[in-house]
Parts: structure tokens; C-alpha cells; sequence
């Protein structure tokens, strides 16, 4: 509950903000790396849904050099590395959003999920009844995923 009456809508890129941010905890960055970082989905599917970030400010995949994209594909598979030693999942979704069709939420700083998956989750839940079930906070999600990242 403190969570959803805590929400308000800020003006600015949420991910510019938390890129330039000295406080990771609080804004969720899980890791930085040269050209990105990882942090936590503020409205997960899945406890461990965490995004790899690129710090340049970029809307497109073609804008993107190649030294970003190896950054981002090595945070992921650190990501999936600590996911799977602390949650131990059946799998992963790892997928990139690109332009509002595509249901990017954040269209103009690109960004990569990763949310893993266990077989019989409640993957529909978001589609039939409009709700997330989520069974731990984003503080302790942080807090757990963190001991394998740092």
C-alpha cells in the first residue's frame, strides 16, 4: 500500500535521474558499468524484474554503439546469473521495447528487461485481471539481489 499511495508523476527521465543519482539504493540501481547499469523495475511482473539501462540517453537500438551494446549484454548476463543463484528460476524473458506500439513505457531511453520466470507463475494476471502479484518488496528484492552483484 505504501507503494501505490507513495506514486507520483515526475517530470524528466526517471533513468537519466537514477544514472546521475548518488544514492543507488534509493533509486533502485542495482550496478553501474561503463555504458550502463542495472536497476529494478519500479512495476515488476516478477520479484527480480530488473532492467540493463544504457547511461546515454538514446530512444533507438541503432543508435547505439557497439561498445554499449557488449555492456549491456554483459550487466545481462550478470543479471541472469545472480537471478538464477537467488531465485533459482525455470527461465527469463529478456526483451527490449522499442517506440510505444511495441509497449515501451519509457520510449525514449532505451532500456532491456529481464524477468524471470518460473512454469505455472501468474503470467496471465497482468493480461486477464489488470494486477500484479508480487511476494516481497522492491527493498528486499534490492537487498537480495545486490549480495550477488556487488
Amino acid at each position: 500500500m505504501a507503494y501505490v499511495s507513495g506514486a507520483s508523476s515526475k517530470s524528466g527521465c526517471v533513468f537519466c535521474d537514477a544514472l546521475a543519482a548518488n544514492d543507488d539504493p534509493t533509486h533502485l540501481v542495482l550496478l553501474r558499468s561503463r555504458h550502463a547499469y542495472l536497476i529494478l523495475n519500479a512495476f515488476p511482473y516478477a520479484s527480480g524484474h530488473l532492467m540493463a539501462v544504457f547511461n546515454r540517453h538514446i530512444a533507438e537500438l541503432q543508435a547505439a554503439q557497439m561498445d554499449e551494446l557488449e555492456d549491456v549484454m554483459a550487466l545481462i548476463q550478470k543479471a541472469t546469473v545472480a537471478l538464477a543463484a537467488e531465485y533459482r528460476p525455470d527461465g527469463f524473458n529478456i526483451g527490449l521495447n522499442q517506440g510505444s506500439a511495441a509497449g515501451a513505457g519509457i520510449k525514449h531511453h532505451l532500456h532491456m528487461h529481464v524477468v524471470p520466470r518460473w512454469s505455472g507463475d501468474s503470467n496471465f494476471m497482468a493480461v486477464v485481471g489488470d494486477v500484479r502479484v508480487m511476494p516481497e518488496t522492491l527493498g528486499t528484492t534490492y537487498e537480495r539481489l545486490r549480495a550477488h552483484l556487488t
